[in-house]
Parts: C-alpha cells; structure tokens; sequence
C-alpha cells in the first residue's frame, strides 16, 4: 500500500489522469494481492453455484474490471493522504484475518477506516474484501447482482457489467489537474 501510495505521489502523469500509466500501476502492484474469483463468488452469492464455467469466468473478468475502475479513479484524486496500518491481530495457524487501516486525510476531521478481509492461499495473503467506513464492497454488490440476476438472469447481469466496463472504457479521459 505504502509503496503504491508513493508511485502515486511522485507521479504527475497518474495524478493527472493518465489512464495508461494508472492501469500499468494497478496491474503490477495492486491486483496481484486480490483473489477476483473469490470475490466475484461472494459477490453472486447463492445464484453463483447456478452459473456455467464459461459465465464464471466472464462474471469475474467484468467484476474486476468494475473494481478496477473503483481503483483508478481513487488514484487520480490521491491527496497526500497518509495511510495508518492496525497492529494485526492473527495467529501462526490463522487462514483468514482482517487487515485494518485509516486513511488519514487532511480535508477530513475524522479518519477513514479501510479493512481488508485476506485469506492464506497457495499463493500467499490475498484480500476478498474490503470494506469502507464499515460498508462491506462484496456485500455491497450483493444486493445489486441478485437484484439484477432476478430481472434478467445470469446473463442479464452479465450484459449489464459488460456495457458498464465498456462505457468506461469510451468516456473521455477526466481533465484532473496535477496536485
């Protein structure tokens, strides 16, 4: 985090906007930590086990893609914020811990609590989840999916994640100004 923070700080391209180098930053050094396959299965919920093989894997390659979005646009109104990591509370045998943090913001009284919820994998530590100000990212786009898998089923929300990620994708860049 920290170190994403600084990439971040000293760049002016990224502050500006500039959607190449931000995706190359969060490619390299954020993603690598998230488990999207997890994530998305929470994310569906129940209607999970009804989906194929082939639209699991178009499901979580939409979601991350939304989530990616989530992460590039935070990072073009980076603000020198400092970021304040709990002492981790876990066990040697522990398989699944919650990483708390505060985001400490100069235009805000009040600190902003971020907690990752992280599972051990083959792989190492990968976070699940995360939850802002108490509000859960996976729970959050639970009640959205099983809305939209009500209306119009799997594909439904399929279409709907596709055309979101796409109208992203031919938005004109934001004009932001370095800070």
């Amino acid at each position: 985090m920290n170190e994403v923070l600084s990439i971040v700080k000293e760049d002016k391209d990224i502050r500006a906007g500039n959607k190449k180098k931000i995706n190359e930053l969060v490619d390299a050094k954020v993603l690598p930590h998230f488990n999207f396959t997890h994530m998305t299965r929470l994310a569906v919920g129940k209607n999970w086990r009804n989906a194929t093989p082939e639209q699991k894997k178009i499901l979580e390659t939409e979601f991350r893609n939304l989530l990616v979005r989530t992460y590039t646009t935070a990072f073009t109104t980076y603000q020198d914020q400092q970021v304040e990591v709990k002492p981790l509370k876990m066990k040697d045998d522990d398989t699944d811990v919650t990483v708390k943090t505060l985001i400490h913001d100069k235009t805000k009284q009040q600190p902003i609590p971020v907690n990752y919820d992280l599972e051990k994998t083959a792989s190492g530590w990968k976070v699940y989840d995360l939850s802002i100000e108490g509000i859960s990212l996976v729970t959050n786009y639970r009640g959205t999916f099983a809305e939209q898998i009500q209306k119009s089923g799997i594909d439904g929300l399929i279409k709907t994640l596709v055309e979101k990620n796409q109208a992203q994708v031919n938005k004109p860049p934001s004009k932001a100004t370095p800070k």
